[in-house]
C-alpha cells in the first residue's frame, strides 16, 4: 500500500468492512455540527442537498445521479467515482445510485485513470476502469449532484452551467469532509506530487465519500 501523508479516519478499512468502520465513526467521531439534520441545513448549499434530495426520493425513491470533476478526469474524479461505488455498497446496499466522472480538461479523453492512482486504488480495492472524458452541458440536466474538488473546477463548471438552478447542483467535494479533514478546503491535485500524494488523496475521497453517504441517506 501507498504510504500516506495522514491517517485516514476509518484506518484504511476494508470495502468489505467499511459499514462496522462508518458505523464506529459516526458515534464517536463526527463532529456535532454533523450531528442532527438541522445543522446541517444551516449551509445554503448544503440546505439545497437536503431539499433536494427529498423532492428526488419523492419521485424515485432512492436513485440518485452524481457526476465527480477534477481537470483531466484521470486522477481525482475517475477515485471518487470508484471510492463512491464501492463504498455505497457496503454502506446501503438498497441505495441507487448511478455514478459517472468528467474533466474540464478534454485533452485525457478516453485515457484510463492515471497508473499511480490505480495503484493506490487498488491496494484498497478499488478498481478503475472508468475512460476519461470531458464534461458536457447536458450533464447538468442529466445528473443531480456535479461535485467538484477544488475552486478552480468550481468555477469552471459553474460557468458551464445554463442556468441558476443547474448551477445549484454544483457542489464542492471538500465541504463533506469531516473529523481531521474538516478543515481542509480542497480536493489537491496529486498528478505532480508522489505516491503519497496519491494516497493522501484517496483519504480525502473516502471521508468525503462517507459524509455524502451519510447526508444522502439522512436527508431521503
Amino acid at each position: 500500500m501507498c504510504s500516506g501523508r495522514e491517517s485516514n479516519p476509518y484506518g484504511h478499512c476494508r470495502p468489505q468492512d467499511f459499514k462496522s468502520c462508518v458505523s464506529t465513526y459516526s458515534t464517536t467521531r463526527a463532529p456535532k455540527r454533523f450531528a442532527k439534520l438541522g445543522n446541517i441545513r444551516g449551509n445554503a448549499k448544503n440546505q439545497y442537498f437536503c431539499k433536494n434530495t427529498i423532492a428526488m426520493s419523492k419521485t424515485h425513491p432512492k436513485l440518485y445521479k452524481v457526476l465527480f470533476v477534477c481537470l483531466g478526469n484521470i486522477c481525482r474524479s475517475p477515485a471518487a467515482e470508484e471510492v463512491l461505488r464501492v463504498r455505497a455498497a457496503a454502506f446501503s446496499p438498497a441505495l441507487q445510485l448511478e455514478i459517472d466522472s468528467a474533466g474540464t480538461y478534454s485533452g485525457h479523453r478516453g485515457e484510463l485513470p492515471d497508473p499511480r492512482m490505480r495503484r493506490c486504488g487498488q491496494a484498497r480495492g478499488y478498481v478503475m476502469t472508468h475512460r476519461a472524458r470531458p464534461l458536457q452541458v447536458r450533464d447538468f440536466s442529466e445528473f443531480d449532484y456535479l461535485l467538484v474538488m477544488d475552486d478552480n473546477n468550481y468555477e469552471n463548471v459553474c460557468r458551464m452551467a445554463p442556468d441558476a438552478n443547474s448551477r445549484k447542483k454544483v457542489l464542492r467535494t471538500a465541504d463533506f469532509l469531516t473529523g481531521a479533514y474538516a478543515t481542509k478546503s480542497t480536493i489537491p491535485d496529486p498528478y505532480y506530487g508522489d505516491m503519497a500524494d496519491f494516497e493522501y488523496v484517496l483519504d480525502l475521497l473516502e471521508n468525503a465519500t462517507d459524509e455524502f453517504l451519510r447526508r444522502l441517506t439522512t436527508c431521503s
